[in-house]
């Protein structure tokens, strides 16, 4: 990606995520107030994610789990029993991603890029070839998010521990896809998947609410 199409990305992200933020901000408030209503706790949750360079920031997400969830590791297995009744509701809807915006603003986020991932999935499992993700700002959406969606834990296999498949079978599938997107990055492609990703949210979201299977990146 030129300086050039990376600056014009920038733009782009920053005009886009105000305007969302604006015009969704009652829609946050009442989700935020649902969220604290439906279970104890935050209506906020923050989940520490490596950035653009391997640095650190924290992802704004509305809070789909129980109090204490963290104890059962970064993935989320199928029926998982963390999930609260309206996380399953705003997961299947990508409702619970919209906080993001602001971390698209703050510039730690974009909206079109790699799915940003735990620091200790990168700092233990990642390939040098595979760190070339870390090149470009993390997405709120991107290939893999409308390749395997909802997400990738709907494929885990019955019996198997969610946590080990996702680390070892499809980490490196999730990687593959995104280093595809790395190499034909530009602001064309990045509109392709932001239609993509509305017609996802769309039109399967009612089939991944009902899926006997959650999702969870």
């Amino acid at each position: 990606m030129t300086a050039a199409t990376a600056a014009a990305k920038r733009g782009l992200d920053v005009l886009v995520a105000a305007a969302l933020l604006l015009a969704l901000a009652p829609l946050l408030v009442w989700l935020a107030l649902a969220v604290r209503l439906d279970s104890r706790g935050p209506a906020l949750f923050r989940a520490e994610r490596a950035g653009r360079g391997g640095r650190p920031f924290s992802m704004l997400k509305l809070r789909t789990m129980r109090l204490g969830a963290a104890q059962g590791g970064a993935v989320t297995a199928p029926r998982d029993a963390r999930v609260t009744r309206l996380g399953r509701f705003l997961r299947a809807f990508k409702l619970d991603e919209l906080p993001q915006l602001v971390n698209v603003l703050r510039g730690e986020m974009s909206l079109v890029g790699p799915r940003p991932e735990d620091p200790g999935i990168v700092r233990d499992h990642y390939t040098e070839a595979q760190r070339r993700v870390l090149d470009v700002r993390p997405g709120m959406t991107g290939l893999s998010q409308v390749t395997f969606y909802p997400d990738m834990s709907a494929l885990v296999p019955p019996g198997q521990d969610a946590q080990a498949y996702y680390r070892d079978v499809q980490l490196p599938q999730k990687l593959a896809v995104e280093l595809r997107y790395v190499e034909r990055a530009s602001i064309a492609y990045d509109l392709v998947l932001l239609g993509r990703t509305a017609w996802c949210v769309l039109m399967r979201s009612w089939a991944a609410l009902y899926h006997p299977r959650e999702e969870s990146r």
